[in-house]
């Protein structure tokens, strides 16, 4: 299983848990199986439409990653909200 972390606000909503294991083929399985799994993510990660929201970024052992992008089972993915500000 792949080794998920969350970042910032995206931890506390999924129940202050730093550090997840989940089984998935691409990231978008990833990012569904992880909104079933914490219901308090539900449409912070991904739209209405299970599309990921812009302000989203998603790392697979540090590098950018599509919701296409293959998964394997010692990865490890990073996800994290942007940042903005004035």
């Amino acid at each position: 299983m792949a080794t998920v972390r969350l970042r910032g606000q995206l931890e506390k909503l999924a129940g202050g848990v730093p550090q997840l294991e989940i089984e998935a083929g691409t990231v978008s399985e990833l990012l569904q199986q992880l909104e079933r799994d914490h219901s308090g993510l539900e449409g912070w990660i991904l739209d209405e439409r299970g599309v990921l929201r812009r302000h989203i970024n998603v790392f697979v052992n540090g590098e950018p990653a599509e919701p296409q992008t293959a998964i394997d089972a010692d990865d490890r993915i990073e996800i994290l909200p942007a940042i903005s500000g004035g």
